[in-house]
């Protein structure tokens, strides 16, 4: 069994920021790329960064030059530091990880999410 567990999350007002963390723990072989999404309402999921286990990341446009993805391997963890807020920012945001529990078969994996939100 695998768990993703994200924590950060937070009330902050627009140019703040805030880091978002997202741990996996349980029987895990290997973690591949790992990713941030984010939801808001009346939209659909968008994928706001990704990081290869080699550390190479892309970035969604809207967060080009403001957020930074990192991750730390060897405590299976992704980070997401967030800077210069925007309203526009506010969301849900999820991590996924794809996992290998075998060293032959890998499966996506996803955290609960933590609301962020950025006030005007």
């Amino acid at each position: 069994q695998v768990q993703l567990v994200e924590s950060g999350g937070g009330l902050m007002q627009a140019g703040g920021s805030l880091r978002l963390s997202c741990t996996a723990s349980g029987s895990i072989y290997r973690i591949n790329t790992m990713r941030w999404y984010r939801r808001t309402p009346g939209k659909q999921r968008e994928l706001v960064a990704s990081i290869t286990s080699g550390g190479i990341t892309n970035y969604a446009e809207f967060v080009k030059g403001r957020f930074t993805i990192s991750r730390d391997n060897a405590e299976n963890t992704v980070y997401l530091q967030m800077t210069s807020l925007k309203p526009e920012d506010t969301a849900v945001y999820y991590c996924s990880a794809d996992i290998n529990l075998t060293w032959y078969q890998y499966n996506e994996y996803w955290g609960q999410g933590t609301q962020v939100t950025v006030s005007s």
